[in-house]
């Protein structure tokens, strides 16, 4: 019996460290397989050229991402700031103001929403936040659009990442000892008083942690927002104007204008882009949630 016992237990560990080495090598092996498709463009054209020029031409054999990674930029940081008060401020009011049968209510809403595939999402864009944008805001702020731009995918792209960021933010505000949040209003501080200095102070990792987790997700989200953000390569800052992000373009573009001399190591070059970009957020958020902690 002790015997079985140690070889389960010795069987248990080591599938359990294979795993771990398994989870931390992935990132590494798909990394490593995009730059070696990339090598045959890297090979043509320097690393600044690709990355900061707006040239685009695959037919001449000129490939400048910069206007696909700052659509893509544009497009996730429009949809950080339409989801993030959203997401703070309904956490705040189920976990510490409503009662718990609202709560046991939103939780099922919430997990319909986030698993939704993406294309409803952006069906839903194109009949709703397109039409709005294009017959109504636009005229409102006395300029045309056709509705599809940056502003429409940012939309959408918010409405995706709420449950997300949400579903992280009930459970974080939930841990909150109960006494903490008892003491401090006893002492004379107001409702709000004590869930901004208890609640939301003490919980800084965490909530930056959600919203890292969010930002990531939308930066690589394709089908959605390749729906309603026009897909037109574009430099301008206008929220009303198409843009063209990275995921969009390796979604429309790949198998089918392949016969192009490097297009196939282009493409592979804008998901290498795409998957650094979403590391080095990460990294970021990472680095945020530390000094936090610190402090």
């Amino acid at each position: 019996m002790e015997l079985r016992r140690r070889i389960v237990d010795s069987f248990n560990g080591k599938w359990m460290l294979i795993s771990l080495i398994i989870l931390f090598i992935l990132p590494l092996v798909i990394g490593t397989g995009l730059y070696l498709k990339s090598i045959p463009l890297l090979e043509h054209h320097s690393l600044r050229q690709l990355v900061f020029s707006t040239n685009w031409a695959p037919s001449r054999s000129s490939f400048g991402f910069w206007s696909f990674i700052s659509g893509s930029l544009y497009v996730t940081l429009i949809s950080f700031l339409l989801s993030l008060p959203f997401c703070l401020f309904a956490a705040i009011y189920l976990t510490q103001f409503s009662s718990r049968f609202l709560l046991r209510i939103m939780h099922p809403v919430i997990d319909i929403l986030s698993g939704l595939p993406s294309v409803i999402y952006g069906v839903w864009g194109i009949l709703i936040v397109v039409p709005f944008i294009g017959d109504y805001l636009a005229p409102a702020l006395g300029t045309t659009s056709t509705g599809y731009s940056v502003l429409a995918g940012g939309s959408v792209l918010a409405v995706m990442c709420i449950p997300y960021s949400l579903n992280m933010l009930i459970e974080i505000f939930r841990t909150v000892p109960c006494g903490l949040r008892e003491a401090s209003l006893s002492l004379g501080a107001t409702s709000w008083e004590a869930v901004k200095h208890v609640v939301i102070r003490g919980n800084y990792p965490g909530i930056i942690a959600a919203f890292g987790l969010g930002i990531a997700k939308a930066f690589g989200e394709t089908i959605a927002v390749m729906m309603v953000v026009g897909n037109v390569v574009s430099n301008s800052f206008n929220p009303l104007d198409p843009a063209y992000p990275l995921p969009a373009l390796i979604a429309n573009n790949y198998g089918e204008m392949l016969s192009i001399p490097l297009y196939d190591s282009a493409l592979m070059f804008a998901a290498l882009v795409l998957f650094i970009i979403i590391v080095i957020i990460n990294l970021i958020f990472r680095f945020l949630i530390h000094k936090t902690r610190k402090k």
